[in-house]
């Protein structure tokens, strides 16, 4: 089973997008994910984190910029981003988090370009 997140586009800084992550199997309704990001030649980082029971966690870079969300009926969830800054360009991933690292496969992620 894999993760795989979209949503992703070109936006000028200062703009918004959405991305969306389906979870594929009822199992992990519950689960904690994360949503990561990889910029251009640089480690895969941690962004955002919802449990199940829908606290949630950012890093300092995003922090009252991005929210992340989850719809348990239809087993997704959201990271809603605004205010978008050129550094937030990277390739953008989703995964179960187990709290020492991610649970799954790495899926395809989605690129988000953000242009000055």
């Amino acid at each position: 089973v894999q993760l795989q997140a979209s949503g992703g586009g070109l936006v000028q800084a200062g703009g918004s997008l959405r991305l969306s992550c389906e979870l594929p199997d009822s199992t992990l309704a519950e689960h904690t994910i994360a949503w990561y990001k990889q910029p251009p030649g640089k480690r895969r980082e941690h962004v955002a984190v919802i449990a199940g029971t829908g606290r949630t966690n950012y890093a300092d870079a995003v922090k009252g910029r991005f929210t992340v969300s989850r719809e348990h009926a239809k087993r997704m969830v959201y990271l809603q981003m605004n205010s978008l800054k050129p550094e937030d360009t990277a390739v953008y991933y989703c995964n179960v988090d187990t709290g020492v690292g991610p649970g799954l496969p790495w899926g395809q992620g989605t690129l988000v370009t953000v242009s000055s």
